[in-house]
């Protein structure tokens, strides 16, 4: 599997580009988002990337971020979401919006993407509201609306914590980034994990 290009941006189109890596041009679908920070034809580029495969088809795609790719896929799960869906939604929505909207529940902000209606929207923020906190990169907001780190960090390591003792992910998030808003941005993972065991207990 394809997990990362690193080339040079060949062309591109509404919702494509073609990376050059080393003489062999890979043809990426993406989103508007990852189009606008691609820089010049010409230019060097990395690219996360996610292969599909179906009966009839074999498409690329290509993230500017291991947390677009993450969500991604996570949409892509939801029966009714495909590629292109999952393209628009991430094409009208910063990966922290789309999180923030699935952990609150807010479908019309997830129906502002083309092609997705209140029906579908209402679909993917009641099957990813328990995903949403603890997505790793994704940009966690927590119910303070504190950032919480990417992943590898001490606040992902505490919501990680807090899972393994049974809290469930969208809780353990917010319990976290609470923690994270009482102690600073500096706090230890241990100290994260004691004051969010009494935030989510409470």
């Amino acid at each position: 599997m394809i997990a990362k290009l690193k080339g040079l941006l060949d062309e591109t189109g509404a919702d494509w580009a073609v990376i050059d890596v080393s003489g062999v041009g890979y043809l990426v679908h993406c989103s508007t988002k990852t189009l606008a920070v691609l820089g010049e034809v010409g230019g060097a580029c990395t690219l996360y990337t996610d292969l599909q495969v179906s009966e009839t088809d074999m498409r690329l795609l290509g993230f500017a971020e291991a947390a677009e790719r993450d969500w991604f896929r996570l949409l892509t799960q939801v029966q009714g979401v495909g590629s292109k869906v999952a393209l628009a939604i991430l094409s009208a929505l910063s990966t922290g919006e789309v999180q923030a909207a699935c952990s609150n529940g807010d479908a019309a902000m997830i129906a502002r993407a083309n092609g997705v209606g209140p029906k579908l929207a209402g679909r993917i923020v009641n099957e990813l509201k328990d995903k949403a906190g603890a997505l790793p990169g994704g940009g966690m907001v927590g119910a303070a609306g504190v950032a919480v780190t990417p992943a590898g960090s001490a606040s992902a390591d505490a919501v990680s914590a807090l899972e393994n003792l049974g809290f469930k992910p969208a809780v353990a998030a917010r319990a976290v980034a609470t923690a994270q808003g009482e102690l600073g941005e500096d706090a230890g993972e241990g100290d994260l994990i004691r004051v969010a065991l009494k935030r989510a207990a409470g």
